[in-house]
């Protein structure tokens, strides 16, 4: 199967790595430990008025959810370095700068890629969000038109793209 860069999620290995133990904790002892929990409160009785089975079935809705979006994270996950691009064309892995229609005033600065990069060092905006896709494959200088959630079209001026270094 051949994967489009829409899809694919550009990881470190140290980040795979840890997306990685964390699914093989919550598919092992974490499912272990939330199923003892939904036996104990089962054995207390009434389940319509036992807080303790609502809570643990919750808990384990959450890491089940949790267990999915991590399953698929992985399966498009190119781990490596994100290419590079030589010629100022935005791509994920990148620091993007932004100007809002035109006024090099009013600038964002912010990581092109996925949340699991998000720290509160830089914004992180994923390549598949409405900023993210409209300024990926523009060069520097470009403009990129993008939809607000009130259905009106924002206009960006992309000032600089440079690959991310933590």
């Amino acid at each position: 199967m051949t994967q489009t860069s829409e899809n694919v999620t550009w990881l470190t290995q140290e980040a795979y790595n840890k997306l990685r133990s964390e699914l093989e904790y919550l598919t092992g002892p974490a499912r272990t430990e939330i199923a003892a929990k939904i036996a104990a409160a089962r054995e207390e009785g009434d389940l319509r008025e036992n807080g303790g089975y609502h809570a643990a079935k919750e808990e384990q809705g959450k890491q089940e959810l949790r267990v999915r979006q991590l399953t698929q994270l992985l399966e498009n996950a190119q781990v490596g370095e994100a290419p590079v691009s030589a010629d100022g064309t935005v791509a994920p892995g990148m620091v993007v700068t932004i100007a809002f229609d035109g006024d090099e005033d009013d600038t964002l600065e912010f990581l092109l890629a996925s949340r699991e990069y998000a720290s509160s060092d830089i914004e992180t905006y994923s390549p598949q969000s409405p900023l993210g896709s409209a300024v990926t494959g523009h060069k520097v200088g470009e403009n990129a038109q993008y939809e607000l959630p009130n259905g009106k079209k924002a206009s960006v001026k992309i000032l600089k793209a440079v690959p991310y270094s933590n």
